[in-house]
């Protein structure tokens, strides 16, 4: 075990040699773990020519005693959360006024969830190219292309609410621009992470960059019904799009030197035999389906949120308000709890907590419309919101750790796309499932809440509540197997421990062969 662990050591440092010998490299200075292992024995000797024993590393470790991180890395984040709450903006411009909507462009409830729908499935087209652009020319080069795309989208989506009266076929296409934007953006940050900040920063990092999307949805949610019109709908997100791609220009490519022992090490190539091996991998077979299920479930519900709620009498404004409870709930809860994982690094732990309670929420939601208050459904959008977020960049970084030395955006790009497709397919299954009788919206919305109508109301989605319960629960099992030996799932987390100790790890002799080969 000695001798492996010894091979591996050399092997990295090797490699490290070899980067800063290449004129390319910016990193040629930073110390080698075992150049810096060798000072500290050095300094540990005493007279009698014994070796003082090392600390043990506990909050300082390898990378916080060599490495460095800069203030600007804070700039791209921030470009980062503003592209993530513009374009969750875009996909959700339509939900939460949908029945408006089809009156506007005199077409039916169905094909504007088509609207939201279509922009998930741009985001899987697009995916490949993506996971190249991340790999090949980093985040800013991403968020180059999204930038571009949201631009061109927005301004297509608003001509086409302009032009004869609102003309939907024009609206498509733009939706469907910046659902290609998307994936640029939602996809960096475990890759803008792993490049800026060290182990002790990057599920914050990733957090507030990824759960920026949603809270673009809430803002969606809640002001979108204030409006008085489609085409202002659908001007105030263009213009917001307009204004944050301009930074955008303007970003650091990297950072001067890297944040972290692991970040020195080149990726292997996107078709390397480390990617490969993902196919063989049963925790990311595990994480990847239980990430889409649960993505998709959340992207459903929050798209059709508003035709949930208003067979039961409740208002466009109501149903507004339990979307941004959902979503505000959410960013409170993982904003406490992301920095808290970031010290501990108890993965496991927070993904077997909050999995039990995105089922439980979902089983909720089933009965909560018929209650006809506002208590049920904002109390259990709340909780899913809580332990959906709090999820997500726990999910995201435990992705990266146990698909080491894979590059980040590999998994990220493909947990994602998996969400997008899962969540275009449940609105299709969702809307199919709902009632076939027509509602007749203003007279509904003149009856309230208090005035009956039974537990399945004309356009009740009842039955689409109850197949969003029954994915939630057959998926659950799934995450709680993680980290059992006896089933082939207890692998450890590899990047973790490198920047932790300064030691190659797991398969990170096997990186290094593939690069120097």
């Amino acid at each position: 075990m000695d001798d492996h662990r010894a091979d591996t050591g050399k092997i990295a440092t090797q490699q490290q040699e070899e980067i800063a010998e290449s004129n390319e490299n910016p990193y040629r200075d930073i110390p080698s773990p075992e150049g810096a292992r060798t000072a500290e024995i050095a300094q540990g000797e005493q007279g009698n020519g014994k070796r003082r024993r090392r600390r043990p590393f506990h909050r300082e470790s390898y990378s916080h005693t060599h490495f460095k991180v800069y203030k600007r890395r804070w700039f791209g984040l921030a470009q980062l959360v503003l592209l993530n709450i513009v374009v969750s903006w875009d996909w959700l411009t339509f939900a939460p006024v949908s029945s408006r909507a089809a009156d506007y462009f005199d077409v039916s409830e169905t094909a504007i969830n088509w609207l939201s729908t279509g922009f998930m499935f741009a985001f899987v087209l697009v995916s490949p190219l993506t996971m190249w652009t991340l790999h090949s020319g980093g985040p800013k080069t991403s968020i180059i292309w999204s930038s571009g795309f949201l631009l061109l989208g927005n301004w297509i989506r608003y001509i086409g609410t302009r032009v004869n009266g609102g003309m939907y076929p024009v609206v498509l296409v733009g939706q469907i621009l910046t659902g290609f934007a998307q994936p640029f953006v939602l996809a960096a940050p475990t890759r803008y992470s792993d490049l800026w900040f060290t182990e002790s920063g990057r599920i914050s990092a990733t957090a507030l960059a990824s759960l920026a999307n949603p809270f673009g949805g809430a803002l969606a949610q809640l002001i979108t019904p204030l409006l008085p019109s489609i085409p202002t709908t659908v001007l105030l997100p263009t213009i917001l799009s307009t204004a944050c791609t301009l930074p955008t220009l303007f970003l650091p490519a990297a950072p001067p030197t890297p944040p972290s022992y692991s970040s020195t090490l080149p990726k292997p190539p996107l078709l390397s035999p480390s990617t490969r091996s993902l196919l063989t991998s049963p925790p990311f077979y595990i994480l990847f389906l239980t990430f889409s299920c649960y993505v998709g479930l959340f992207n459903s519900y929050s798209s059709l949120l508003n035709q949930i709620l208003y067979p039961y009498g409740y208002s466009e404004d109501e149903a507004g308000i339990s979307g941004a409870i959902l979503i505000v709930v959410g960013l409170v809860c993982a904003a406490i709890l992301s920095p808290i994982f970031d010290r501990t690094h108890k993965f496991l732990l927070g993904i077997k907590l909050l999995c039990p309670l995105v089922g439980a929420s979902y089983l909720g939601l089933v009965w909560a419309p018929q209650t006809r208050t506002l208590e049920a459904p904002y109390v259990l959008s709340g909780v899913l919101g809580a332990a959906s977020f709090s999820l997500l960049p726990l999910a995201l970084e435990y992705m990266v750790e146990v698909t080491w030395p894979v590059s980040p955006e590999v998994g990220s790009t493909v947990c994602w796309a998996g969400g997008q497709l899962f969540g275009g397919v449940f609105i299709v299954v969702m809307n199919a499932l709902k009632d076939g009788n027509g509602v007749d919206v203003k007279r509904v919305s003149e009856m309230g809440r208090g005035r009956g109508g039974g537990s399945r109301p004309e356009g009740n989605m009842y039955r689409a509540l109850v197949f969003q319960a029954v994915v939630a629960l057959v998926v659950l099992p799934l995450p709680l197997c993680l980290g059992v030996e006896r089933l082939g799932l207890g692998q450890k987390e590899g990047r973790l421990r490198m920047d932790e100790t300064g030691e190659a790890v797991g398969g990170t002799g096997d990186a290094a062969r593939e690069q120097g080969s």
